[in-house]
């Protein structure tokens, strides 16, 4: 067991989310207060250009999504320290909401829990303690119309940029925009009108602390972009909050564990996620529009998406960069490489990535992680090791000269020509039949 933990607990027993407070004017600006007693306050800030709140809201809905966004944000601190206690000052949350929040704190932590050597179960890692009254929330005439479409700038939000964009009354959101996801959603036809741009500024104290050693690792990201993105589509006016997250995501990253990078990119936390805000009846649904899809049936469609090749990124070291670029040595990079290249050629992949992956002999060690010869897969962004078997056997078998990779392969391993799974339409999905027929026609289109 780490012993940083056990003694951080022991030091540190409470975490508390004292307030939350917001401003109107020009933007919707939130301030978020969360205090390890003895240790640290942290002042969280969240912003949303005010041109963006279309609808004449109701209070009491906006503080209660505001307060949620903040249950979420949490995570941000509290993982420094794991304190048992997590006590909740700023908002009521019921008995339904904090088994909601205590699952997600554990799968979502789930990675960083792994990678820090923490064992400790799901009953004896987090106690949830609300200490304030009800407050009941009034029946909502909202009623929304059009999807607000999250953007990341990777390959699978151009392939639902591209999907959706004979749709009414679109928006796009990036959280922290980078001149790449901006200029997808341009590409898109788009204009910056309609691109909302949601700054969300963490606290330098936990920053700080990281570089004091305290206990860091991966947070469910997506589920903070979950919860503001449900108030940005309430304050927009949207029926709709359209993800880009397939099939692929819900394999786990250890085997024979649920652990998973990817767990808020998952199904399982997309339908409770749902679950969890039907019960305040804005009507606004949360889905994945790619869900029935493999990240290879993803790549399909995106290599005749051409006009995105030039602009997209997905690389997250690279992202670090200004200008964001491919680091060309991480297992996203290579994953992306692998997937894309039964559909495009050696020199469109050079265009794309400026270098030949298949050629590097030191992505030898991450190429045994991505098809499933190594002890797990890696923590980052990637599908499964059929996916990225199947996509290199079929590059094997249509190239007489085999690059450095694709030969290790062939010399070692099977090929493996049987994709009848992997090109499947996955029914698991919160899809209505409206957009789940829109997504099978443009899939029959190219297969």
């Amino acid at each position: 067991m780490n012993s940083k933990f056990l003694n951080y607990r022991k030091k540190y027993p409470d975490f508390i989310y004292k307030s939350f407070s917001y401003n109107i004017d020009d933007n919707l600006s939130i301030d978020f207060i969360y205090e390890i007693p003895g240790l640290e306050v942290f002042n969280h800030k969240i912003v949303i250009p005010g041109e963006y709140i279309k609808i004449s809201y109701d209070k009491n809905y906006l503080e209660y999504l505001i307060f949620n966004i903040g249950l979420i944000e949490a995570i941000s601190y509290l993982k420094c320290t794991c304190s048992r206690n997590v006590i909740i000052d700023a908002g009521y949350i019921d008995d339904d909401g904090i088994k909601f929040f205590k699952k997600l704190y554990f799968k979502g932590l789930g990675e960083l829990l792994y990678r820090n050597n923490i064992k400790v179960s799901f009953d004896e890692l987090f106690d949830f303690k609300c200490r304030c009254k009800e407050k009941k929330l009034l029946l909502n005439n909202y009623t929304g119309s059009g999807n607000l479409i999250c953007v990341g700038g990777g390959k699978d939000s151009c392939v639902s940029l591209e999907l959706l964009k004979n749709e009414k009354n679109n928006s796009c959101l990036i959280i922290n925009p980078k001149d790449v996801n901006i200029e997808c959603c341009r590409v898109a036809g788009y204009s910056d009108d309609q691109i909302i741009k949601v700054h969300r500024v963490l606290d330098n104290k936990i920053i700080d602390l990281n570089n004091k050693g305290f206990l860091n690792g991966h947070i469910p990201f997506s589920s903070v972009v979950a919860f503001i993105s449900y108030l940005v589509a309430y304050l927009n006016g949207k029926s709709n909050i359209i993800l880009s997250n397939e099939a692929s995501a819900n394999e786990s990253t250890v085997l024979g564990t649920d652990i998973n990078h990817q767990y808020s990119k998952t199904y399982e936390f997309e339908s409770d996620f749902w679950n969890y805000m039907s019960k305040i009846n804005l009507n606004i649904k949360y889905f994945s529009l790619l869900r029935g899809l493999s990240e290879f049936n993803i790549a399909r469609l995106f290599s005749h998406y051409k006009k995105y090749h030039k602009v997209f990124k997905s690389c997250n070291e690279g992202s670090k960069k200004n200008p964001w670029e491919w680091c060309c040595n991480c297992p996203k990079c290579l994953f992306i490489y692998i997937i894309l290249s039964p559909f495009l050629d050696r020199e469109e992949l050079i265009s794309i990535f400026g270098d030949d992956l298949y050629n590097r002999e030191d992505l030898l060690n991450v190429f045994k992680e991505i098809i499933g010869y190594s002890e797990n897969k890696p923590f980052d962004c990637v599908g499964t090791y059929e996916e990225a078997r199947y996509a290199i056997s079929l590059v094997i078998n249509k190239l007489d000269e085999l690059p450095y990779l694709l030969k290790y392969y062939k010399d070692n391993y099977e090929l493996e020509l049987d994709g009848s799974l992997i090109e499947k339409y996955n029914t698991e999905n919160n899809i209505d039949n409206y957009y789940d027929d829109l997504v099978r026609k443009e899939l029959d289109k190219y297969v």
